[in-house]
């Protein structure tokens, strides 16, 4: 089964939890290409179980200030 081409994903962080700043200076309204700026962070074969189809959304880690991302899939 071949795929083709994989699409391009966009990650913008949309909101946080707690208080503090994030530890890497990361911000509300933040951009990244997944290509680029990526860690492993998408399973499921990029879609999650429950979330509209081509995004989806989760947080960071860190406790002290989870940082929620949106990632989306942009077509060509």
């Amino acid at each position: 089964m071949s795929r083709g081409k994989r699409p391009a994903i966009q990650l913008t962080i949309t909101g946080k939890l707690g208080t503090m700043g994030c530890h890497r200076g990361h911000h509300i309204g933040e951009t990244f290409d997944y290509d680029t700026d990526r860690g492993k962070i998408l399973r499921y074969d990029g879609q999650l179980p429950g979330q509209p189809e081509g995004e989806a959304e989760f947080c960071c880690s860190d406790a002290d200030v989870a940082l929620v991302f949106k990632a989306k899939v942009i077509k060509d």
